[in-house]
């Protein structure tokens, strides 16, 4: 069902007649805020370093539970200040930000606040915080952004009552719900979004109906909602993008890295550049459980943040564009935008200098030019059919299934490292289960065959390249990750044909990744 949230008129007119302090404090932000220039707005995304119960499946109590929340709530509240005062408009905080992760059904009601159906009352928790029981969260995060005068996006545990006439409802009488929920400037609740795709979240019930949540705000329109896992599927990500036309995501997530094509703002980047949108994406900041990785993504350009060594939380704060215009990589249209024929890479540019000599006997002698040029190698749990690149520059293809994946390429300074081409076309079945369609050329760990799909996080090597594959699907993803998991974008995107193409001269660091992550999500 679509869920289509605007703010209650009412909240408004209650700010302007607010106490005298509060009006103190407003006219003290206007005053020290940039103004957005037309067309623009000012988001926030924090990724959160979350403060974690030692031991998530031991019984407690509310009070205790919400001691434990508030520490975090205590972090948000600071960071909406900070934000505010940088002009934000708007701030997203991520996935099990305020009580963590790792509870079973059991141990994280304590955690639950109650949440009633924001169409079905006007609510504003800092203010009528009486009407319900168990809304002390969101009693908190009403009063941040009415406080601060900010939209304000953020992951919490909810519990929904059920009957057993209801035939979804779980043994034990209730729905324990992954939700998002949206406070508007005034603090109104005008938005809730029940994760669909949960990921081994034990302790909580996929929602008897898929949500599709839109919320209004004056600066930039709609936004769409969902959580993390969400963003590998069709529902309700692609549906809710496609079918109503959203422009802009809020996009809280709990996300572990897993490279080389599953990196947090490596896919978070993708998606933003697949279907044309903004997205602002905040995620955990725990770097011992691998996971980092936020940013705000536009057309033009992107604000992203990744960070293993550091244990600090992250606020990005950027002023960026309203999109106005929606055509995405997926419509076929774009088909007459693509050249028709795309320059080559051949020259008779030596790579082998004499300074290269350890690099050029290296990849000799590890990989030979008589053994067979394809191989067999796991990648993301996946058996992908592999080819190494041997030569400074040619044109090699390899094919899995249906897919063909085709690469043309020169590697500007031959560095001592393994570089390979893979395509993988079948259902994906560990952590999840979902088919992809893949052509990736990536960085190998080492100069060995066995070490091709293993996690790399630094590179050298330099390649111009034009990847492309005879994709099934139309949801294909770009992905182009460099040295030290930074971002890059394509020189050139889009259907060719019946190939979806990318092309990339230079680099500004060695290549770890490029990829096209295809989800043929009828195959599911």
């Amino acid at each position: 069902m679509l869920l289509k949230y605007s703010v209650p008129h009412r909240f408004m007119a209650d700010i302007t007649f607010g106490s005298s302090c509060i009006l103190v404090l407003l006219c003290y932000q206007v005053l020290t805020v940039d103004v957005p220039r037309e067309g623009h707005y000012v988001a926030a995304v924090y990724e959160h370093h979350v403060i974690l119960n030692p031991n998530p499946t031991a019984i407690t109590d509310r009070q205790s539970a919400l001691e434990l929340m508030n520490r975090n709530l205590d972090i948000y509240e600071e960071q909406v200040m900070a934000a505010a005062k940088q002009g934000a408009q708007i701030i997203i905080f991520p996935e099990d930000g305020i009580h963590g992760f790792n509870f079973t059904r059991t141990s994280i009601y304590p955690y639950l606040d109650f949440l009633p159906y924001p169409l079905s009352v006007n609510w504003n928790p800092c203010k009528e915080g009486y009407l319900f029981n168990d809304t002390e969260v969101l009693h908190r995060l009403s009063c941040m952004a009415l406080k601060n005068q900010v939209f304000l996006v953020a992951n919490m545990g909810t519990k929904q009552d059920c009957t057993h006439s209801d035939p979804h409802c779980p043994p034990d009488g209730r729905y324990q719900f992954n939700t998002d929920v949206v406070f508007s400037d005034s603090g109104a609740l005008i938005a809730r979004y029940r994760k669909q795709n949960l990921y081994f979240e034990y302790a909580f019930n996929t929602p008897p109906e898929i949500d599709y949540t839109i919320f209004d705000t004056p600066f930039a329109g709609q936004f769409g909602l969902f959580t993390c896992f969400d963003i590998l599927f069709y529902e309700p990500a692609v549906n809710l993008i496609m079918q109503h036309n959203v422009k802009q995501v809020a996009y809280p997530t709990a996300w572990m890295n897993q490279l080389p094509l599953l990196s947090a703002i490596e896919f978070q980047r993708a998606f933003a550049t697949a279907f044309n949108i903004n997205l602002l994406a905040a995620n955990i900041h725990h770097p011992d459980l691998g996971m980092t990785g936020s940013g705000i993504y536009t057309l033009s350009k992107s604000f992203a943040y990744y960070n293993m060594k550091s244990f600090s939380g992250k606020l990005i704060v950027a002023e960026i564009p309203v999109v106005l215009e929606h055509k995405t990589h997926m419509n076929n249209t774009v088909i007459n935008n693509i050249q028709t024929s795309f320059p080559s890479f051949h020259t008779d540019t030596q790579v082998c200098y004499k300074d290269n000599e350890k690099a050029c006997d290296a990849i000799s002698k590890h990989v030979s030019k008589e053994a067979s040029p394809f191989f067999y190698g796991e990648m993301m749990y996946d058996n992908f059919t592999l080819r190494a690149i041997t030569e400074p520059k040619g044109d090699i293809h390899i094919c899995s299934n249906t897919l063909c994946c085709y690469l043309s390429y020169q590697r500007l300074v031959l560095s001592d490292e393994l570089y390979v081409l893979g395509a993988f076309d079948d259902l994906h079945t560990v952590h999840g289960t979902y088919y992809v369609q893949a052509c990736v050329l990536v960085k190998c760990g080492g100069l060995n065959y066995t070490t091709c799909g293993q996690e790399v996080t630094q590179a050298t090597g330099l390649i111009d390249f034009q990847l492309q594959g005879n994709f099934s699907t139309a949801f294909v993803f770009p992905l182009l990750l460099r040295s030290g998991v930074t971002l890059d974008s394509a020189d050139y995107l889009g259907w060719k044909n019946n190939y979806y193409v990318m092309q990339k001269k230079g680099g500004s660091s060695g290549l770890v990744t490029a990829g096209l992550y295809g989800r043929w999500y009828e195959k599911d």
